[in-house]
């Protein structure tokens, strides 16, 4: 994926409000740009830390900038969650995802129950798999590590993925690791442990547990391998 216009990039002033951004420009001047991260963005929200943000045209944004990315010790780190289902799905489109060959059709927010969705299903050579995504921006002693606070929501999507595997549907969760500096993946047991808990259980109950990484960059954001994973 590449970014046309190209980013802006600007220095971090503060983050606050959770959805707020303060950056200084170039020139001095200041900016509030929107952040399209819930999480605590632990790592990668450091006052003074340089970052790179995106520009709307539609009129009716009280804030047309977008946080894109923050660089820390020199690594551009993908913030911007709302990219993260896309850049997974062109990824499986085009065949970077070793475990999803021969792939017909990609459907994206899929209903599988009254009151929830998962982001993608895919039906590759003679089955389809439903896929949770989620973006990791946390690294830790070279462990890229999920959720950077605790999750609730993310829980539950894990057991649906589990109802589903029971089912004999099947069912996947795939980090997506939007930094170069990892070598491996864990869960975050020290911040959310429940969710560490239900992730083993959900392996253990047949749903695939996936973490690839992405190199990122002003220039765009490639998905470029497979990480190991420790449970």
């Amino acid at each position: 994926m590449h970014f046309n216009p190209a980013l802006t990039t600007a220095t971090l002033i503060r983050r606050y409000k959770r959805f707020l951004v303060d950056v200084e420009l170039a020139d001095g001047s200041t900016l509030t740009i929107h952040c399209p991260n819930t999480g605590s963005m632990r790592s990668c929200s450091s006052p003074g830390s340089p970052v790179a943000m995106s520009v709307s045209d539609n009129p009716k944004r009280k804030y047309p900038h977008t946080l894109e990315m923050v660089q820390s010790d020199g690594t551009w780190i993908g913030v911007n969650t709302g990219l993260t289902n896309r850049l997974v799905a062109e990824a499986i489109d085009s065949g970077k995802i070793a475990e999803f060959q021969e792939v017909s059709t990609i459907r994206r927010e899929v209903k599988v129950s009254d009151s929830s969705r998962l982001d993608l299903a895919v039906s590759h050579g003679e089955m389809t798999t439903y896929i949770e995504i989620k973006n990791c921006s946390l690294v830790e002693d070279g462990r890229a590590m999920f959720p950077d606070a605790v999750t609730t929501r993310g829980t539950k999507h894990l057991q649906e993925l589990m109802a589903l595997a029971k089912e004999g549907h099947g069912a996947c969760i795939f980090f997506l690791v939007q930094r170069m500096d990892a070598d491996s993946f864990a869960p975050a047991a020290h911040i959310d442990p429940l969710y560490s808990k239900t992730l083993k259980e959900a392996a253990d109950s047949g749903v695939m547990v996936l973490a690839y990484q992405a190199e990122v960059s002003p220039a765009g954001i490639d998905v470029v391998r497979p990480l190991p994973i420790e449970l």
